[in-house]
């Protein structure tokens, strides 16, 4: 496909799972990729998969200056920034009655700070050259809420509100932001569940099975490119029909 031919994508934390699964979907479509990481080596590794058209940088993404040289990363050796993706994130489960505050801390760091210097550094960027398209990945979390998770779907909700209020800013500037959000998804963190919960968590999906990290790629190839054109300030499930 030639999707996204000519463009420059960076996504953050995609070193494995929906990240490199994201990176490879837009490599694949014609695009030059950028692929940050937490670890320098493990981008390296991820991006030398996607062939010449890849390159890897370390990237803490609540630190604002290294998300600051992640997109200069991007305009310095590929020339400009079309497609920006916030995807790194951690979760640290717990009960209310358990969770520290440093568990909280953290998770609502490098979710709900680390979308919001994604997204000004990008949008500053795009700004320059009046377009340039933002995909936030926001979870299934963020809309119902799950136990032990009080951290997490407080962030994600977030994003959901960080990527709304975003799309109205940069609107004017031909700069689209929009949002998934991931329901039970197949990868190495899920499947390390026990039997028993993946179980219950497969039963109140109607379409009766998990998705893939493709699935979750091609929605955001379709929110990187022209094909979603007139879209701004939405959010996309991608869920099986879990929790309509």
């Amino acid at each position: 496909m030639t999707l996204l031919a000519g463009r420059v994508a960076v996504v953050t934390g995609a070193a494995q799972g929906l990240g490199l699964a994201m990176a490879r979907a837009y490599a694949d479509a014609g695009a030059r990729v950028v692929i940050g990481d937490l670890d320098q080596s493990r981008a390296e590794q991820a991006a030398a998969t996607l062939g010449e058209a890849a390159i890897g940088v370390a990237c803490d993404v609540v630190r604002a200056d290294q998300v600051q040289s992640l997109v200069d990363a991007a305009t310095g050796h590929f020339g400009r920034l079309d497609v920006f993706v916030n995807n790194a994130g951690i979760t640290r489960d717990a009960t209310l009655r358990t969770m520290s505050e440093d568990d909280f801390d953290q998770v609502i760091s490098v979710h709900l700070k680390g979308c919001w210097n994604g997204t000004r550094f990008a949008a500053a960027r795009m700004r320059e050259q009046q377009s340039g398209a933002i995909v936030n990945i926001s979870s299934l979390s963020g809309k119902v809420g799950m136990v032990g998770q009080s951290n997490y779907s407080a962030a994600k909700a977030g994003i959901v509100g960080m990527t709304k209020a975003a799309a109205k800013e940069l609107a004017h500037h031909g700069i689209r932001v929009n949002a998934i959000q991931p329901g039970l998804i197949r990868s190495a963190m899920t499947e390390a569940m026990p039997q028993k919960v993946w179980d219950q968590k497969l039963s109140e999906i109607p379409m009766g099975r998990a998705g893939e990290p493709s699935e979750i790629a091609s929605v955001a190839l379709f929110l990187a490119s022209d094909l979603s054109s007139y879209m701004t300030g939405t959010v996309l499930e991608v869920t099986g029909g879990r929790f309509m």
